[in-house]
């Protein structure tokens, strides 16, 4: 229930806004974000794995722009480069997975061997094809059972491009980069005076504005996570920008890209106390926090409570709707499945693939979100005059 004390001063102050004589508009010199709706920041994030991805091919355009209208708090990309060295929104190293790129005879030549994470993957790969080749395909589902009616309708985009659909948005909408596999794509590409993979990553973020620590003011105009498997990257991107990282974790079994350590080892509390000097949370793989066995839930580790000892937030990856990716436990209903991360494990953030279902489940059990939003719109109102 509302503190009526809290309310009452929320009305008041409302009150005395809205009576002022000086308008509640930015001046000439500003952007436009003081009228756009802000950032919220009082539940989990709502983040939009490859943007809404359950219903439209993964990062592209299209899919970003049904997520936002869904209601995402963050798009999430992963970022790759093209031959040439643009930086491009694609998961895989190779384009044979979800791209018609296997019909075009012109391009039957291209396909190699690389060792990618020390294992040996053979396929069409990003860093074999420039820029304007990659923008010749088109983009299909990576599932057969999602929606066909979109695939091969789309392009692959920029790096930059995506940034656009955030900042274009009609509200504030954070942004979620991956660094993807740094080591590899520091192998195959190279940029003029010796710059790397991450030197151009954080280059680009700068270029459009991006800086400032998490929850600062400059971090709410615009707000981003840097997101990474590869340790050595999150430090080394740390000296650049201060902009809020966060450690991807895999399966404990996997060992890291870099550093060659398990993700046991990375877990532990001791790499936890290492780690948040430079990061301000952590992404695991979700059966990492909670395993599964025969599609049942089984007890969950420690993970979450000894992170948030380590002033860490969580956000897990990957939630989707479908009945093949949903335990027993929850009856097929992916509302019980965001309800039992969200309210028994507490995490800070949800990587999902159905950005709208999140959003409706959010809107629809929070208890506190009438005063919230009230005082999150005393915020956003007195902002100007901060």
């Amino acid at each position: 229930m509302a503190n009526p004390t809290s309310f009452s001063l929320a009305v008041f102050l409302l009150y005395i806004i809205g009576s002022t004589a000086r308008p509640i508009y930015p001046i000439p010199s500003e952007d436009d974000y003081e009228i756009r709706q802000p950032l919220q920041t009082f539940r989990p994030y709502n983040i939009a794995h490859r943007g809404s991805n359950g219903e439209i091919p993964e990062e592209t355009r299209p899919a970003y722009l049904r997520a936002i209208e869904e209601g995402a708090d963050f798009i999430e990309t992963d970022i790759l480069s093209s031959k040439d060295g643009v930086l491009i929104c694609f998961h895989d190293f190779i384009l044979d997975n979800i791209t018609d790129v296997a019909k075009y005879k012109k391009f039957e030549k291209r396909k190699r061997t690389y060792e990618v994470e020390r294992v040996n993957m053979t396929g069409f790969f990003t860093v074999d094809f420039t820029l304007e080749e990659l923008k010749s395909l088109r983009v299909h589902h990576r599932y057969s059972f999602r929606d066909p009616q979109y695939n091969g309708k789309f392009q692959i985009i920029t790096f930059e491009e995506y940034i656009s659909i955030a900042l274009d948005a009609h509200r504030v909408v954070g942004i979620y980069p991956e660094i993807k596999n740094p080591v590899f794509i520091n192998q195959h590409v190279k940029w003029p005076n010796g710059k790397r993979f991450e030197d151009v990553f954080v280059e680009t973020l700068q270029k459009y504005g991006y800086k400032g620590s998490y929850l600062s003011k400059e971090w709410l105009k615009q707000p981003a996570f840097i997101q990474s498997f590869a340790p050595t990257s999150l430090i080394y991107v740390s000296n650049q920008t201060d902009l809020p990282k966060v450690f991807l974790i895999d399966d404990v079994t996997v060992r890291t890209q870099d550093t060659n350590q398990s993700y046991w080892e990375i877990t532990s509390d001791k790499y936890l106390n290492y780690i948040k000097n430079y990061v301000v949370g952590i992404g695991p793989w979700k059966d990492t926090i909670v395993p599964v066995a025969n599609n049942y839930l089984e007890k969950p580790t420690d993970l979450v409570t000894r992170a948030h000892a380590h002033n860490l937030q969580v956000h897990p990856y990957t939630y989707r709707n479908e009945n093949e990716y949903l335990p027993f436990n929850f009856s097929q209903d992916p509302y019980k499945e965001y309800d039992y991360w969200i309210n028994k494990i507490g995490v800070d953030g949800l990587f999902t693939d159905f950005t709208g279902s999140l959003h409706n489940f959010q809107e629809w059990t929070s208890n506190d979100k009438t005063e919230s939003k009230i005082l999150h719109k005393i915020a956003h109102l007195v902002s100007p005059y901060a």
